[in-house]
């Protein structure tokens, strides 16, 4: 994995193709340790790179609350008094690069010109402040993942991770994205696929 800037993942996104908007589940093979079992949303891939969020490992503690308060959206006295939804919000560890940085995965209701990068008709990507503020004051999306750095490929790279049994991927769902339940996502995910986990961790004992 490489740092890929976000302003070339943008300016990438302007030719559309490979998997965008797809999800990336780690194959039992993975010799990366940092993405064992991981699924992964993939919000650009194009001959410039990919960049992409992993969805199913949970940032040890920290609680979306607690980063409202860092950042001084709201103050202590205020996580009270935030929004239902707002106490929702799952926060990721989005992969190895840059991760004092946010990005927030979100339903494609939330827009701001010039800062949300939508990636399909139904999911979006924003990495400003101003979607936390609008998350606590019950104004934000009506689903999103606040994720702590993100996964990045140079450009080859994830198709030759690909080539060499790395990866398999399978449409994306709103469930596998946003869902609450992270430890079943890698499982569904490969069920989605086709191929049943117990299986291949069998294969695997056997080999």
């Amino acid at each position: 994995m490489t740092d890929m800037s976000l302003d070339k993942i943008r300016s990438s996104r302007k030719r559309r193709g490979y998997l965008e908007g797809q999800i990336l589940v780690a194959m039992p093979g993975m010799t990366d340790q940092r993405f064992a079992r991981s699924v992964i949303y993939l919000c650009a891939h194009s001959k410039e790179g990919a960049m992409g969020i992993v969805v199913n490992q949970k940032a040890k503690r920290v609680s979306f609350s607690d980063l409202l308060v860092q950042l001084e959206v709201i103050n202590e006295q205020e996580v009270i008094r935030l929004p239902k939804r707002a106490g929702g919000v799952q926060v990721l560890k989005g992969g190895p690069v840059e991760t004092q940085r946010g990005f927030v995965l979100h339903s494609s209701d939330y827009h701001v010109e010039d800062t949300t990068m939508p990636i399909d008709k139904t999911v979006s990507l924003t990495a400003t402040v101003d979607i936390l503020r609008a998350i606590a004051q019950g104004t934000g999306p009506y689903q999103a993942v606040l994720a702590l750095g993100y996964a990045g490929w140079s450009p080859g790279q994830l198709e030759k991770e690909i080539q060499q049994n790395g990866w398999l991927s399978c449409e994306a769902d709103a469930d596998l994205i946003f869902g609450a339940d992270l430890d079943s996502k890698y499982g569904r995910a490969m069920r989605k696929i086709g191929i049943d986990p117990a299986m291949l961790a069998s294969e695997a004992g056997h080999a």
